[in-house]
């Protein structure tokens, strides 16, 4: 929306092995809101949580809740840098983290190059 970028991103994650494998699905939203004040730097709030299994939230003490004031640089069209500070919200949450996520854009489409016709050089012509 213009210099604006909301999302939101409802997430449900699953243990393959280990302690919460038979919790089944869990439930854990993100969401993010950003403004751009340049065309290379923007900043903006993100949140990221987990609720629990699905069928049946943890009680809020055991959940994870997490806001990130973030800055975003676009250093190139392919690539991108995110860096945050989140803040635990919960006793189960961890106080403090540092983030960083490195992220490189692909073209997905096959564009067809022009072909440059070559003039020739031969003596001959």
């Amino acid at each position: 929306m213009g210099r604006w970028y909301f999302s939101f991103n409802p997430t449900f994650e699953r243990a393959l092995h280990g302690e919460n494998v038979h919790q089944g699905f869990e439930f854990a939203p993100n969401a993010k809101a950003s403004f751009d004040f340049t065309k290379k730097i923007a900043g903006g709030l993100e949140y990221y949580g987990a609720t629990g299994p699905a069928t049946e939230f943890d009680p809020l003490r055991e959940q994870q809740h997490q806001l990130f004031p973030s800055i975003d640089l676009n250093v190139s069209p392919n690539w991108e840098f995110n860096f945050g500070v989140g803040i635990g919200l919960t006793p189960a949450t961890d106080h403090l983290i540092v983030k960083c996520i490195v992220g490189r854009r692909f073209s997905w489409t096959h564009e067809k190059r022009a072909k440059v016709k070559i003039p020739s050089t031969d003596a001959a012509e």
